[in-house]
């Protein structure tokens, strides 16, 4: 998982920005089951959504206070912020969260892993990227992965789950798409806080006539539950591990950060065993393997672009 110590990065540098990858990771892997935690009573999606968008309002928002950095408000920013609320929380969390209560969490963990194979037929379109066999040969494990989850009789638990394993590849699809916007049009000029506080703001104010619309929406008078803290703690620790990924990008590069991809599955379907009691057929284990080495040929490797990183986090749950 960890890069080998070179000139620019001591082995005690590599062994600290390990750990931090192995933690920031380890949060991201934890957002999963709590999701599944936080339908478990009937919550629906945009009713969570626009919680979840709130709180990481005030969150971000809080950042750029202490930081004493304003939230521009133009024409292009807001393009920046519609696009990052729209495919980067809305959109794959309405489908993650209707997903999630029909799928094993650690299953939806596995089909998140593959923002990079989706990203790069993207990035291929665009201009963004040039072919390269190592990275069609992780696409093409990808969709052996894929494939292993939904062919066997024997691999999930339910045969009826087999129909919500297309709603759960809806928010890979986008936040694949999203880096891909943001590789190809750029931010203009904000960096990631701003952009996370911007598109949360604007999410939630576009969340809010959805829930209420759909009879969705979450009263915070109600009395709190594990499903309400479930969200609560979701949308915290999402603020805490992007604020720290993108710390991690600045100290020790982004094609060492974006090694997070790896831990953040593993971790998700670790979590879901630990806290949810899940179990997983031989299949699914096998598509776990062959997902993260098809994750690893479709990487870039050093100095390459990376379309896909600035999708990492952006809401995985």
């Amino acid at each position: 998982m960890s890069l080998p110590a070179t000139p620019d990065m001591p082995r005690r540098e590599l062994l600290f920005f390990t750990g931090m990858l192995v933690l920031i990771g380890a949060g991201w892997g934890l957002t999963q089951p709590l999701g599944k935690i936080a339908v478990s009573t009937g919550h629906r999606h945009f009713g969570l959504i626009f919680w979840q968008l709130v709180i990481g309002t005030v969150a971000f928002g809080a950042v750029s206070l202490a930081q004493r950095r304003r939230l521009p408000f133009n024409r292009d920013t807001l393009r920046v912020y519609l696009v990052v609320a729209l495919a980067g929380t809305i959109i794959p969390n309405s489908a993650s969260y209707q997903a999630i209560a029909h799928l094993p969490s650690g299953v939806l963990s596995i089909l998140l892993s593959l923002v990079p194979m989706l990203a790069f037929p993207m990035a291929l379109a665009l201009g963004l990227e040039k072919f390269a066999a190592r990275r069609l040969l992780g696409l093409l494990a990808g969709l052996a992965g894929v494939l292993l989850l939904i062919l066997p009789d024997a691999s999930l638990p339910d045969a009826a789950m087999l129909a919500w394993v297309p709603l759960g590849l809806v928010a890979p699809l986008f936040y694949a798409f999203e880096g891909n916007f943001v590789a190809r049009w750029g931010t203009a000029g904000l960096d990631s806080i701003r952009v996370l506080f911007g598109a949360s703001l604007v999410g939630a104010i576009m969340a809010l006539p959805l829930a209420l619309a759909t009879g969705q929406f979450i009263s915070p008078l109600r009395p709190f539950g594990a499903p309400e803290w479930a969200l609560i703690g979701s949308a915290l620790i999402h603020v805490v591990v992007y604020a720290g990924y993108v710390w991690l990008v600045g100290r020790a590069g982004a094609v060492f950060a974006v090694q997070v991809s790896y831990v953040v599955t593993g971790f998700g379907v670790f979590w879901a065993m630990q806290i949810l009691g899940e179990t997983y057929s031989p299949y699914i284990w096998a598509a776990l393997g062959i997902v993260l080495a098809g994750v690893m040929l479709v990487q870039p490797r050093r100095n390459e672009a990376v379309a896909e990183q600035a999708s990492i986090g952006e809401n995985t749950h």
